[in-house]
């Protein structure tokens, strides 16, 4: 399948003929669904924490985290591309020269279209595309609603105007407050400050595409001050970029690979899940992850900062017994007694159903980078959710896994998957080092066979790719897991522009 050409475009992409020829290898034998045994519920791998308990967790974390280093880890690549879907398709589809809007309105399904546009001035950005509209377009106010909707959209969108539609989501104007409006990039800043600081600092990780760090650092320069006199903590910031040695191979679906115009092979990344490279660069005590888009209005940042604390403390109460329990192991002498009392702890607090007997395999159950998920109810947002399910070891686990992980067509998977009551938001609090302190090497703790093959288009030509386990569900595997159900309002992603016109969008509404 591979040529010279080929072999030396690969080794200047930083990758190996044998890792792609790899690759191909899954490509053409497939990579096998996951197999969910139930759903996890309340009371089965989902626990429901007391307000009283809640109270308890926040007090030892406040208690215990001027000694540790703490990190909040932030996909932050994401381009906003999808967010705008419906407006980049106006722009293709409507010419308001041939018919007016109200035309092309009534003519088809353009609920978003008109939803946007009857709500502009209730966007953070709508003062800079005014601006950027003035310098563009000085005849805009002499021309009728269609052509003024049009420029509008262009002017966001375009490279001549704002270039929204290249720009990181992280760096789209989100909350719009009465002297200034924020970034999702800055949301996450100042919300660190209420549960991820310690010693009045906050360190954050954020990973970026390469072409965006001159613009996150520009605007990281532009607020950090107004940050620090809001918050009294200083932020520190650093950075890392989806590593190309994770890019995949892209095929057709006749798994030939897919060639650009000038017979060039095309690589991608490979979806989230390379971003493990990264996070094990990472060396923390505590690293909270949170996606980029997912923020809220400040009037709310508390609550949302207590049932991260909540997670925290709960998080380091059982790394506590865990790394008791872990010492004991190592020594020469401990009791039958003390057996069990582990093995207890792995069945009532570590959803651990495959109890060992012996000191060695206590050890190694134990002896694991661990993670403690906040989950939401359950309101049919498309993405993953936590299930246990079997591995090929036959080995039932707790996992968060993706819809795209589940063969539909298995009545019995479809069955399981549709009586999913929560959902994955993506509120992880992890900890990463062993009970000597020293980081674990995570990629001895994710599960390779969990990636999937995803459908997609390059200039209008369906290609297949190949995901790798993505970084909370494969690649997190082998982690110890533990789920606790958290409030709706702790999620508030922003997958469509017209999301930002929720209330948890909106300062103060």
């Amino acid at each position: 399948m591979l040529n010279q050409k080929d072999v030396q475009q690969i080794k200047e992409s930083g990758l190996t003929v044998e890792s792609v020829a790899k690759q191909l290898e899954t490509f053409v034998r497939g990579i096998p669904y996951a197999k969910i045994v139930t759903t996890a519920s309340i009371g089965n791998g989902i626990e429901q924490i007391s307000e009283e308990n809640q109270q308890k967790l926040i007090n030892f974390f406040e208690s215990e985290k001027q000694q540790l280093e703490l990190v909040k880890f932030v996909p932050a690549s994401g381009a906003a591309t999808r967010m705008f879907k419906f407006l980049h398709q106006f722009l293709e589809d409507y010419d308001p020269n041939e018919q007016t809007l109200n035309k092309y309105l009534k003519k088809g399904n353009h609920k978003e279209l008109e939803t946007f546009l009857n709500n502009l001035k209730d966007f953070a950005f709508v003062n800079e595309v005014r601006k950027k509209i003035r310098e563009l377009y000085p005849d805009y106010k002499t021309n009728k609603k269609g052509k003024r909707a049009h420029y509008f959209v262009k002017a966001m969108l375009k490279p001549e105007g704002l270039g929204f539609r290249n720009m990181p989501k992280g760096l789209i104007p989100f909350h719009k407050y009465k002297k200034y409006y924020t970034t999702a990039f800055e949301e996450q800043l100042y919300e660190a400050a209420f549960y991820a600081s310690a010693k009045d600092n906050a360190y954050l990780h954020f990973t970026f595409s390469e072409e965006h760090v001159t613009k996150f650092k520009d605007e990281f320069e532009a607020v950090k001050n107004r940050l620090t006199k809001l918050t009294k903590i200083n932020f520190h910031i650093s950075y890392s970029f989806q590593k190309k040695q994770t890019d995949t191979i892209a095929l057709t679906e006749e798994n030939r690979p897919f060639r650009d115009e000038e017979g060039n092979l095309i690589f991608r990344p490979s979806g989230h899940g390379a971003l493990l490279e990264n996070l094990n660069e990472v060396n923390a005590d505590i690293v909270f992850i949170k996606n980029i888009d997912n923020v809220i209005t400040r009037e709310h940042v508390e609550e949302v900062a207590h049932y991260k604390k909540v997670l925290a403390g709960k998080l380091l109460w059982l790394q506590q017994r865990v790394f008791e329990f872990l010492e004991k192991l190592s020594s020469e002498n401990i009791s039958d007694e003390e057996v069990k009392e582990i093995q207890s702890f792995l069945w009532n607090h570590l959803n651990c159903k495959e109890l060992p007997n012996t000191k060695k395999g206590l050890y190694n159950k134990l002896n694991r980078p661990l993670r403690v998920c906040g989950v939401v109810k359950n309101t049919g947002a498309p993405g993953g959710g936590p299930f246990w399910a079997k591995d090929n070891n036959d080995e039932i686990t707790l996992q968060i896994v993706e819809t795209a992980q589940i063969d539909k067509n298995d009545e019995h998977q479809k069955a399981i998957l549709n009586e999913a009551t929560h959902f994955n938001p993506v509120d992880l609090v992890c900890g990463i080092r062993n009970f000597k302190g020293e980081k674990f090497d995570l990629k001895n703790f994710c599960d390779p066979n969990t990636g999937f093959i995803s459908l997609k288009s390059q200039n209008g030509k369906p290609l297949k790719a190949l995901e790798l386990p993505g970084l909370w569900n494969g690649a997190m595997a082998k982690w110890n897991s533990v789920f606790v159900e958290v409030p709706l309002l702790t999620f508030n992603p922003v997958k469509t522009v017209n999301d930002l016109l929720q209330p948890e969008h909106r300062p103060n509404s």
